[in-house]
């Protein structure tokens, strides 16, 4: 999007579109509005029934502005949630009216405007790639922020906003291709393509065979039921001033049947989603490096299809890890977990990795505690889910930390190999947590994050299309910026 900056009224400003906010207080707010209008805005939205909540109320101008369409948007309380929430709304509805250039009178700061660019742009978001020329709603490609002025603090501010919203917008386009199209080898080529050309940004990929020879015993076990082979995605961003050392790691499940466990069909119908985790990753690690970050990140994924096959690894496996631990296989639907352990096991081998997080769309336990407005949140480090908190609460993210009960590994305890891979219905998200523990070594600082209900929605809302959302890359972008 094109970002521009104007100290315009919004009664001046000639876009193809005009939007304004409006709290409680709405009829003081609008009261220049109203007299531009010859008197009629304010009566005409007591009709429609606008009280300044989360409503958004749309009119033509008929020639009293410069901008053919008004669009007065509810705040509310004008809290940063408000604001942001309606940010998002707008898009949508300048997305529906066909409106290219939207002029918008926001009243804000420097910080709010951040936060506006971003909800503006996640609103805009569309995956259309397969619908017909005439059947795609042209995306908001101009914005005009009124009562601003161009200087230097907010063009560097729209800038990384728009930067970071590409990538989230990356990560979305990542869940929403059809697993026709997003396989792991595509998905490997696709950070290659993004990604390795980037300022200090290598990336390395791991075939199936680099793989089995590595002791990757969890990719090479849920992937052998595919015809597609599995890999292991490695990025490293190493900027030359870098003064701390992270490491990701993301579930690359791009399609998952549930193999022998298999799923019912409604719940196998968008196991596109079910590399969620990889694509939070991949579009952090990229606004990251884009933005030049002094911090060093290794990123760890490990991409399968989860398919059905005589190959297809089965109930009563048992597979032993690089680092000693004996899994039995109990479900071959829980099986994110497993092809996550191989790379958690190398981020922690990764020499000045002082922190890891993992990023997975692991346990539908966590979906049923959260629902999808938040990412579940596991770890025994509180300084860790403290500034994770703090950075999602500053990018509107919805971030809610749940137990890692340390009792609950009894759940897990194997009767042939140390663990099973699944722990019973009981606390379901909390012993996929454990289980992930028994990969982190003692000297590294672990989070967990599950985003099984944040990273999709089934329906589209005033915010969010259908599909893929790319919850977390923001959150993660600032978190190791502020390290």
């Amino acid at each position: 999007m094109d970002i521009r900056f104007s100290t315009d009224a919004p009664s001046t400003v000639t876009a193809d579109a005009v939007a304004v906010f409006a709290g409680t207080e709405w009829r003081a707010e609008l009261a220049e509005l109203d007299a531009a209008l010859g008197g009629s805005l304010l009566d005409w939205l007591a009709s429609v029934g606008f009280d300044g909540g989360k409503s958004t109320a749309t009119t033509a101008t008929l020639g009293a502005l410069p901008s053919p369409l008004l669009f007065v948007v509810g705040v509310a309380d004008r809290s940063a949630t408000a604001i942001r929430d309606a940010s998002a709304r707008v898009a949508r509805t300048a997305r529906g009216k066909s409106v290219g250039h939207l002029a918008l009178h926001t009243g804000l700061g420097a910080q709010g405007i951040r936060t506006v660019l971003e909800y503006l742009a996640a609103g805009n978001y569309e995956y259309d790639r397969y619908k017909s020329e005439t059947d795609r709603r042209p995306r908001l490609d101009t914005i005009s922020l009124l009562g601003t002025d161009s200087a230097s603090e907010l063009e560097s501010i729209a800038a990384a906003s728009i930067r970071r919203s590409e990538w989230q917008d990356w990560a979305r386009d990542l869940v929403n291709g059809p697993p026709a199209d997003v396989y792991p080898e595509s998905l490997a080529a696709a950070a290659v393509e993004r990604l390795g050309d980037l300022p200090h940004v290598r990336v390395e990929v791991w075939d199936i065979e680099r793989c089995r020879k590595e002791g990757l015993v969890g990719i090479v076990a849920v992937g052998q039921g595919s015809h597609r082979p599995g890999c292991m995605i490695h990025i490293s961003y190493r900027p030359p001033n870098a003064t701390q050392h992270i490491a990701f790691v993301g579930k690359g499940v791009t399609f998952d049947s549930g193999g022998l466990s298999l799923k019912p069909s409604g719940a196998m119908q968008t196991m596109r989603c079910d590399m969620g985790g990889a694509a939070v990753v991949l579009g952090a690690t990229g606004a990251i490096a884009q933005s030049g970050a002094s911090i060093a990140v290794d990123t760890f994924i490990g991409s399968v299809e989860n398919m059905n096959d005589g190959n297809s690894y089965k109930l009563g496996d048992i597979l032993r890890y690089r680092n000693g631990v004996t899994v039995e296989v109990h479900n071959t639907d829980a099986e994110g977990r497993l092809v996550l352990a191989d790379c958690l096991i190398l981020a922690c081998e990764t020499e000045g990795v002082t922190q890891v997080i993992d990023v997975a769309t692991l346990t539908g336990a966590c979906v049923v505690a959260l629902g999808g407005d938040f990412t579940g949140l596991f770890t025994a480090d509180d300084g860790m889910a403290h500034d994770l908190t703090l950075a999602a609460n500053a990018d509107g993210e919805g971030i809610w930390r749940l137990p890692l009960h340390a009792p609950y590994k009894e759940l897990l305890r194997g009767d042939w190999g140390k663990i099973k891979n699944v722990g019973g219905r009981e606390a379901g998200a909390t012993t996929a947590a454990l289980f992930l523990q028994h990969f982190v070594t003692d000297d590294i600082r672990w989070t967990h994050l599950d985003v099984a209900g944040s990273s999709w929605r089934d329906k589209a809302n005033s915010k969010w299309a259908a599909g893929g959302t790319g919850e977390m890359v923001r959150t993660l972008t600032t978190w190791a910026q502020r390290l």
